[in-house]
């Protein structure tokens, strides 16, 4: 299974709507997600710094295409785009990948 790590940064003064949306994510949205055998997904803050990580049942490729392709991942990314920057890579179009430095199972 192979991991994925991101991380970007929520807007002055929007932790708590940040969160809020998190706490009301939108059941065709998780449904998205576990179609793109995404699985133990969680993120992380610290204040405005956030954090996120998941494994991929199928591999990051196979995650990736699955979310580029889904207009309901384009909608969550226009939802959230008032309380989350993200840096972009302009070859990919997708968050720069983060790369892992250590792990233990």
């Amino acid at each position: 299974m192979e991991r994925f790590a991101w991380k970007g940064r929520i807007r002055p003064g929007m932790q708590a709507e940040y969160k809020r949306r998190h706490d009301e994510i939108w059941p065709e949205m998780l449904a998205l997600l576990r179609s793109a055998g995404i699985r133990n997904y969680s993120i992380w803050s610290d204040g405005s710094e956030v954090f996120g990580y998941y494994e991929c049942e199928h591999g990051v490729d196979f995650a990736e295409r699955t979310q580029a392709a889904s207009p309901v991942v384009d909608r969550w990314n226009e939802y959230m785009r008032d309380v989350l920057e993200l840096e972009m890579d302009p070859e990919t179009g997708a968050q720069p990948k983060l790369r892992p430095m250590f792990l233990m199972e």
